[in-house]
């Protein structure tokens, strides 16, 4: 049975209750033993990132019984999780805080991400808005919308569009190898600009509500990709990788382009890579 939009209701939900108890009382309240590094110094994750996948994950298990829970802390603990994904008859892929860098350090931009996939598709996703208590949303095949408490549900859609000297979005090379790095930021020179917010949540929403061009991502996560690609194309918008092939919530590697459409997608590519 596909997941509804009364599931979906009920997802959001948790997550808002999250950010609540687990996220926001500990926003700009952190100790310095409440931040540890993981990968490099800026790869950061906090007992509020902890804290809320733990009562994520409860009210999930609570409400939708033994799915698949997949989340960045847990896949830190067992890699194999991802690799479930495609098989998984029901899965909840969640990002408790996405931008935990700009979290630990103050800066109001971070946000809360999920997704739902079954059988390998992404049917529902969820890009959460814990400063502003507002969500963009999408089912698959249902378009993408933007909806709070004090924002009535509207729909999104992405930028129109434009010549190559007017684009500008969201540009991330630290996971692009050396000579590829290298080519894409000459390449990058002949765009309007790019802009990094260390919060791909963010930066999505801003995509795919038309107030950037595009959004180049070199590393793979399903937390991060699954449900904010969904809610691109509701909202109109072209994705894949880098090769042209189709992004699936499974991949981990082989980076990710999200344009207007089609030919500007490669356009971009043409730009960006050759």
């Amino acid at each position: 049975m596909a997941f509804s939009e009364t599931e979906l209701a009920d997802l959001i939900a948790i997550l808002r209750d999250a950010a609540r108890v687990e996220i926001l009382p500990r926003f700009a309240n952190l100790a310095a033993g409440d931040v540890k590094a993981k990968s490099h110094a800026s790869d950061l994750v906090t007992v509020a990132d902890e804290a809320a996948e733990r009562f994520i994950e409860a009210r999930v298990t609570e409400r939708f019984g033994e799915v698949l829970f997949v989340g960045e802390e847990i896949f830190e603990r067992d890699a194999t999780v991802v690799d479930r994904l495609a098989s998984a008859e029901r899965a909840v892929v969640i990002d408790p805080i996405d931008g935990t860098f700009n979290y630990a350090n103050g800066i109001p931009a971070f946000a809360v991400i999920a997704a739902v996939v079954e059988g390998g598709e992404t049917m529902a996703g969820v890009l959460y808005d814990p400063i502003r208590d507002d969500w963009q949303f999408a089912l698959k095949g249902r378009g993408a919308f933007l909806e709070g408490p004090k924002q009535p549900r509207r729909a999104i859609r992405v930028a129109k569009p434009v010549p190559l000297d007017q684009m500008h979005g969201a540009l991330n090379w630290a996971y692009v190898d050396g000579p590829v790095r290298e080519r894409m930021l000459k390449g990058a020179a002949r765009l309007w600009g790019g802009y990094s917010y260390r919060c791909g949540g963010q930066e999505m929403r801003l995509i795919n509500e038309g107030g950037g061009h595009f959004a180049l991502y070199g590393k793979l996560s399903p937390w991060d990709f699954a449900g904010s690609a969904l809610i691109h194309r509701e909202a109109g918008g072209y994705s894949a990788r880098f090769d042209g092939s189709d992004y699936r919530p499974e991949h981990r590697d082989g980076g990710l382009l999200l344009a207007p459409d089609k030919a500007t997608w490669d356009l971009l590519r043409d730009v960006l890579f050759d």
